[in-house]
């Protein structure tokens, strides 16, 4: 069966950035929607960011302004980059992937961000 595997995860103090990374690791047909959601401790899963086709994008209120969704058609892989990090940003990252065709979702295993203050 397909993973999504993440990377890019970490520690970092406040202001910083981080750079996440997402990939399946087979073929994935009929992609809708790729994107970023994140769990805090406590606190329900949230999306933080997502990329449709080729270039409609969707951000969080929280995030917008500091976060970057964007892909890479040939691999597949969706990435987010994450300037100014707050230690609100804390949090279990996941990637998802969405389909039409199939209308199988896919998630990734996610990744710990910590942003320390």
């Amino acid at each position: 069966q397909v993973q999504l595997v993440e990377s890019g995860g970490g520690l970092v103090q406040a202001g910083g950035s981080l750079r996440l990374s997402c990939a399946p690791s087979g073929s994935i047909f009929g992609i809708y929607t790729m994107g970023w959601y994140r769990q805090a401790p406590g606190k329900q899963r949230e999306l933080v960011a997502a990329i449709t086709g080729r270039t409609s994008t969707n951000y969080a209120d929280s995030v917008k302004g500091r976060f970057t969704i964007s892909r890479d058609n040939a691999k597949n892989a969706v990435y987010l980059q994450m300037n100014s990090l707050k230690p609100e940003d804390t949090a279990v990252y996941y990637c998802k992937i969405e389909t039409r065709l199939t209308g199988v979702d896919y998630w990734g295993q996610g990744t710990q961000v910590t942003v320390s203050s």
